[in-house]
């Protein structure tokens, strides 16, 4: 087996080159220092009993050679730890507190050998801030620039299930592997040699891994594919947001007119309820009511509008995603519909007149009739003429009357109808115009998102057709270069 002492420059230039972990690992196993793991030594873990360091601990368990790492340490104010190797996780989302800093100290001031890990920096956009700021706090205890090391054990797992070696390098773990074998001392002179042929393994698995692919094409046929997809949309979407904003118009229309009808029906029935309960003297301010009644009733009605203009807003943006700038449904401003002037007086036709004879003579009929016992008596019979002319009258009038009040209420009434089917063609009208001002908004807000998609779709297009003429152009030297590393790899 090799040793450290027998790799070259070039070897060592293309493991750092191909296997960025392994390079550390080769570094770590250097035989630089005098100083090696005594029988039984571990990696002091301080940091949180979590799942995200469970996680952590068992893909450290993957690498070789393994390490022994202790329980994890949460609570870092009441740890005593003699001198040795210490791993201290920090959290990636926040800046390390008083106590750990404390119990950085003291293990800094009793030679301990810290190492220090950023975990969880996969889930923290400004992750490197935070870094900064630990660095910053530890700077001047530690004499130093500190090395924080960022790891997230859940890219780690990603890249494994994938088989991305890329990603793995990326999650940190193997880089952090290697600073635990340096901070431990080395792997040992027994098992150094078994770790640079591991390593060499590695490299040379990772080289032919990429040959192959470049022999394959895989990375120029995902180029094409993604190419091919952004091509059969690269109207942004339009098409199918204009289908889908023209079906939900209409169906709003729809739902909104038979709105109006059910409203205007139930409008109806209400006024005719109250025409028959109706006092004569009432008839003259009941145009009033009814005005008052539509103005409701239009109110609501552009409520429930706005509400369902606001519900197809949503519907749309989940097919062309969120507007640049968000539509603005302007309130309406126009007044109610009319019901028009107010019911005409009720001309007095022929019926009234025949109505007025009929009561007469009805009346006079009744006279005679409550009259006819006072005729017997021959000194009452000259009071029998008044009488009867009295009560006739008095009937006749209530009669006409009576009738009069029916027919008034009868004349309402179809005013009432008339005036309803008229506030129903405007409210039709109404809910119509809104429709069209949103649909012209809604209309505006597809084609901007869409031609923002176009753009961004062309751009990449133009990207990947790059991608595809710089991969052709470059493969046979990608190629040898992969097998001059190999040819340097198995020189030695």
């Amino acid at each position: 087996m090799p040793d450290s002492d027998s790799l070259s420059p070039q070897v060592l230039a293309v493991v750092a080159r191909w296997n960025p972990q392994g390079s550390a690992l080769l570094q770590a196993a250097a035989p630089t220092s005098p100083q090696h793991p005594a029988p039984g030594a571990t990696v002091t873990l301080i940091g949180p009993d979590d799942a995200t360091t469970a996680q952590l601990r068992v893909e450290l368990a993957r690498f070789e050679p393994h390490l022994p790492l202790s329980d994890p340490i949460a609570d870092p104010a009441v740890a005593t730890l003699p001198p040795g190797a210490v791993l201290i996780l920090l959290d990636a989302g926040a800046t390390l507190g008083a106590a750990t800093l404390e119990l950085i100290i003291r293990l800094h001031a009793n030679g301990s050998r810290i190492v220090f890990a950023l975990s969880g920096f996969h889930a923290h956009a400004d992750w490197r801030i935070v870094a900064e700021r630990d660095a910053a706090l530890l700077a001047p205890v530690l004499g130093g620039e500190p090395e924080i090391v960022p790891v997230s054990a859940r890219l780690a797992v990603a890249a494994r299930g994938n088989g991305d070696a890329a990603l793995l390098d990326r999650s940190g773990i193997g880089t952090l592997h290697a600073r635990l074998i340096a901070a431990l001392g080395g792997p040992g002179a027994g098992t150094r040699p078994e770790v640079i042929e591991r390593v060499l393994a590695d490299t040379r698995q990772r080289i032919r891994d990429q040959a192959e692919a470049l022999r394959s094409g895989a990375a120029v046929r995902q180029i094409r594919e993604e190419r091919a997809t952004l091509t059969a949309n690269r109207d942004g979407g339009r098409a199918q947001a204009m289908a889908t904003l023209r079906n939900r118009l209409h169906l709003a229309r729809m739902d909104l007119l038979h709105e109006v009808g059910a409203r205007i029906r139930t409008l109806n029935t209400t006024a005719r309820a109250e025409l028959d309960r109706l006092a004569r003297r009432a008839a003259e301010t009941y145009p009033g009511h009814l005005q008052h009644a539509v103005d409701a009733l239009t109110t609501e009605l552009d409520a429930m509008v706005g509400r369902r203009l606001i519900e197809l807003t949503r519907q749309l943006e989940a097919v062309t995603g969120p507007a640049p700038a968000a539509i603005q449904l302007v309130p309406r401003t126009d007044p109610p519909p009319r019901v028009g002037p107010d019911p005409e007086p009720r001309h007095r036709g022929v019926e009234d007149h025949l109505m007025i004879a009929l009561g007469a003579s009805g009346g006079f009929g009744l006279g005679r009739l409550v009259v006819a016992p006072l005729s017997l008596v021959p000194a009452l019979d000259y009071a029998t003429v008044p009488v009867t002319l009295a009560l006739g009258g008095g009937v006749a009038y209530w009669v006409v009357r009576a009738r009069g009040h029916l027919a008034d209420r009868a004349h309402l009434r179809q005013w009432v109808s008339d005036a309803l089917v008229n506030v129903k063609a405007q409210l039709e009208q109404r809910v119509a115009t809104a429709l069209v001002e949103a649909e012209a908004q809604l209309t505006d807000q597809v084609v901007r998102a869409s031609t923002v998609r176009v753009i961004e779709a062309d751009h990449r297009i133009a990207e990947l057709e790059a991608q595809l003429r710089q991969s052709n152009s470059h493969r046979p030297a990608q190629l040898a270069a992969c097998e001059r590393d190999l040819s340097v790899l198995d020189g030695g």
